[in-house]
């Protein structure tokens, strides 16, 4: 799962907000500010990606993928 999807980005954004609320109350310095926004990033990454795990409907045991034949493979006969 790519860390710039836009549901990642837009839980980092909300992580944040507490981080830019605290730069401009005078908190954090605008180093400290920087320097926290990728950890939110970071979180907001791993709370979607718990997410997707926990909604992601389990496969009843026994079952497994199987690789069906894709539209490209069927249309690759040979030509007389």
């Amino acid at each position: 799962m790519s860390p710039l999807r836009w549901d990642v980005l837009a839980v980092g954004f909300v992580l944040a907000l507490p981080v830019f609320a605290l730069g401009l109350r005078g908190d954090f310095s605008a180093d400290e500010v920087v320097v926290r926004l990728p950890w939110c990033l970071l979180a907001g990454w791993g709370a979607v990606a718990l997410l997707r795990f926990a909604a992601t409907p389990s496969r009843p045991p026994g079952t497994e993928r199987t690789p069906s034949a894709t539209a490209g493979d069927q249309d690759r006969t040979p030509t007389p």
